[in-house]
């Protein structure tokens, strides 16, 4: 009784938080794997797909609503513009990423959204930064260079310019989930976090559709029915990524600031090498742990 009420508490935005870093890196092996496959795009469309019919099943039967009809104007749109800025932009340069530098890499720099998601908050919210924040932020950036700037100078020329790329791509992510995160809180108030991620996936799914649509990819689309293992990496990964993971990161934000949420969630990279190197075979160098670290603690340091 008293474990219960430390976790789903006082404690139940922290505790959220832990959550999700551990479903989202559970999410980026199974969609690395995925899109290896398949490609970013299917990995995409079929994500959304597979975790809308979960969040709808989940809402039924915890809501008594499979879709959210009880939401107003205000919520609707701006959960909207936040699912097709998270998803259809952040998450597709993610996933295009993992093909490039692989999910350890993508996920490093990832850990500069908390960061990034304060500046923008400062610029459009006029929230201040101290000096803390400002050495949180150099601290984080220092660790990105060490692991990003020494896997370049190891790669040959041909490999360069994609790797690059990937981290480009890494880069459009990270600004995905930050402005998609400032306009989930500003849209959701107190809204059932369940149904706030329905409605930011039903604006991805829809973003995406028009893409597949506009540029003739159907094709990808049905070569993950050909592909027995890419379909399970995407429903294991839709299941505690937009599903889970995606949910319970609203969930944190709303019981806790959004600066202690993120800086949780930042441990991904963390977690993320001992299974890289088990299911991946990859070979981690010092310099790829030490630039973790680092900038982890540069977010901790920012939040502090």
């Amino acid at each position: 009784m008293l474990l219960n009420n430390y976790f789903f508490g006082s404690h139940i935005g922290e505790f959220s938080s832990l959550l999700t870093a551990v479903f989202w890196t559970i999410t980026a092996l199974a969609f690395e794997s995925a899109s290896n496959k398949v490609g970013s795009l299917a990995v995409n469309f079929f994500r959304l797909f597979l975790a809308l019919f979960f969040l709808s099943i989940l809402n039924y039967f915890y809501r008594g609503h499979m879709f959210p009809v009880d939401a107003d104007m205000h919520t609707w749109f701006w959960l909207c513009l936040s699912g097709l800025v998270g998803f259809v932009f952040g998450d597709f340069c993610l996933f295009k990423s993992f093909t490039l530098v692989g999910s350890n890499t993508s996920m490093l720099i990832m850990t500069i959204v908390p960061a990034v998601t304060t500046i923008i908050g400062w610029f459009f919210l006029n929230e201040s930064l101290t000096i803390i924040n400002i050495l949180g932020i150099s601290i984080t950036m220092v660790g990105i260079l060490i692991a990003t700037l020494t896997k370049i100078n190891s790669k040959s020329k041909v490999r360069t310019s994609s790797y690059v790329k990937g981290i480009f791509y890494a880069l459009g992510g990270v600004l995905g989930q930050s402005v998609g995160l400032i306009l989930s809180k500003f849209g959701m108030g107190n809204y059932n976090c369940f149904a706030a991620t329905q409605i930011r996936i039903i604006a991805g799914l829809i973003g995406f559709t028009l893409i597949v649509l506009l540029f003739n990819k159907s094709n990808l689309i049905n070569s993950v029915f050909k592909n027995k293992k890419a379909l399970v990496g995407i429903s294991i990964g839709s299941f505690f990524g937009p599903f889970l993971g995606v949910s319970f990161s609203l969930l944190a934000i709303q019981h806790t600031t959004t600066g202690i949420a993120s800086t949780i969630m930042a441990i991904v990279p963390i977690l993320i090498i001992p299974p890289s190197i088990i299911i991946f075979k990859r070979n981690i160098s010092l310099w790829e742990v030490l630039g973790a670290v680092i900038s982890v603690s540069g977010i901790v340091l920012f939040f502090m």
